[in-house]
C-alpha cells in the first residue's frame, strides 16, 4: 500500500454560498425565462463536480459543457438529460454515446443533424449562428430537410458582444427571433451572462450564464447581484531575510532597497498564476498586504512579508483576486483568470 497522497501546498477557496446566491441572482434577473449554467471547462476552473451539485441544489435544472468527456465526468452528478453538450456529435461514437446516456448534443450543422438522425434521433438542441460566425447553422439552412427531422428542445444562439453597447446586439437578437419563427421548438436560448442584462427581449425561456455564476461581472451594473465565488491560497515554503541591495528572482527585476523580510510560496505560472502579476500581484494574510515581489517563475513567486511579522513558514495567504480588479490589474479576462487555475490547486 502506498501512504496517503501528500496535501497540495495550493488550495481554491470555494465559496458555495456565493455560487448559489449568483445563480439566484442570475435566475432572478432573467425575468420569465430560467436560468441554466455554463459549466464547461471543469466549471471556468472551480470543479464542475463541486460547482454542479450546487447549483443543482439551487434549482438549476439545465447544464452546459463543450466536450463529450465534461458530459461523462458528471453523469453522477446530476441526471444525464440536464447536461448537453456544446459541440455537438463530430462523430457516430458521439451519438452513439448521447442516445444511450441520455446527454442532449446541441447540433451545429447540417452534417451533424443527419448524424444524428441516422443515430436514431431523439431530442437535441438546435445552434443557430446569428452573426458571429463560430459554430451554428446559417439562418439559410433553416429549411433544410436535415433540420425539419430533428426534434429540437432549445433553439440557442449565441451574443458575439453582449458586454458591449453595439448595435450588432441588436441584429443578432431580431435574427434570432427570426429563426424561432421559421423553427419548431420547445425552448428558445439567447443570453449568456451579459445578455441577460440586455433584457427581456434576449431571455427566451432559458439563459446561459457563465462567468457571471463563478464572481465575474460581464457588464456595468451587475456588481451588486454578484460575489467572489474562489480565491487561490497559497503555503509559505521559507522565509528569509534579504539585505539592502540584493535582488530577488529571476533576471534581477526588483532590488531590496532596505533590508526585507520575504517568503517564497508554492504558487507560479505553472499554475496559471502568470508572469504578468511579478511585480503587481498582492496577497493577503492576517490583515496584512503582501505585495509580490520581482518576477513570477514556474512554481514559485516571492511575496513582502517584512511589515508581517506574525506571517511565516507554513502559513497559507490568499491572492487578491475579485474578478473585475484582477482583470484590469493583469490584463488578463476574467475567463481567463479562473480557466487558467492549474490542477495542483487543491478544490
Amino acid at each position: 500500500m502506498f501512504p496517503e497522497f501528500p496535501a497540495s501546498a495550493l488550495r481554491l477557496a470555494f465559496d458555495r454560498d456565493a455560487l448559489r446566491s449568483n445563480w439566484l441572482a442570475l435566475d432572478r434577473l432573467s425575468g420569465s425565462a430560467r436560468a441554466g449554467a455554463a459549466v464547461k471547462a471543469n466549471g471556468y476552473g472551480l470543479g464542475a463536480r463541486q460547482v454542479v451539485p450546487v447549483l443543482h441544489a439551487a434549482g438549476c435544472h439545465d447544464f452546459f459543457v463543450a466536450h463529450w468527456g465534461e458530459a461523462q465526468d458528471l453523469l453522477d452528478c446530476v441526471s444525464p438529460a440536464a447536461l448537453s453538450v456544446l459541440h455537438g456529435p463530430l462523430t457516430a461514437q458521439d451519438a452513439a454515446f448521447a442516445r444511450e446516456t441520455g446527454v442532449t448534443p446541441v447540433i451545429n450543422s447540417l452534417a451533424q443533424a443527419r448524424r444524428w438522425t441516422e443515430a436514431g434521433g431523439g431530442r437535441c438542441h438546435l445552434m443557430v449562428d446569428t452573426g458571429m460566425n463560430r459554430l451554428g447553422i446559417r439562418l439559410e439552412e433553416l429549411g433544410d430537410e436535415a433540420i425539419a427531422a430533428l426534434d429540437i428542445d432549445v433553439l440557442i444562439s449565441h451574443l458575439a458582444s453582449a458586454e458591449e453597447e453595439t448595435d450588432l446586439n441588436a441584429v443578432q437578437c431580431g435574427r434570432w427571433q427570426e429563426a424561432r419563427k421559421q423553427i419548431r421548438h420547445a425552448r428558445a436560448s439567447l443570453a449568456n451572462s451579459a445578455g441577460i442584462a440586455l433584457g427581456r427581449d434576449y431571455h427566451g425561456d432559458l439563459t446561459r450564464p457563465g462567468i457571471a455564476l463563478y464572481g465575474g461581472v460581464p457588464r456595468s451594473g451587475m456588481e451588486a447581484d454578484l460575489q467572489q465565488v474562489v480565491r487561490p491560497e497559497a503555503a509559505i515554503l521559507q522565509v528569509r531575510e534579504v539585505p539592502a541591495g540584493e535582488t530577488i528572482g529571476y533576471n534581477a527585476t526588483f532590488t531590496a532597497t532596505a533590508p526585507m523580510r520575504v517568503g517564497a510560496i508554492a504558487l507560479g505560472y505553472a499554475d496559471g498564476y502568470l508572469r504578468c502579476w511579478s511585480d503587481k500581484g498582492r496577497f493577503q494574510a492576517r490583515g496584512h498586504d503582501l505585495p509580490v515581489l520581482g518576477r513570477v517563475s514556474m512554481d514559485l513567486t516571492v511575496v513582502d512579508l517584512t511589515h508581517a511579522p506574525d506571517v511565516g513558514e507554513g502559513d497559507w495567504i490568499a491572492a487578491d483576486y475579485a474578478l473585475p480588479a484582477a482583470a484590469a490589474a493583469s490584463g488578463l479576462s476574467q475567463y481567463e483568470l479562473l480557466t487558467l487555475l492549474g490542477r495542483r490547486f487543491g478544490r
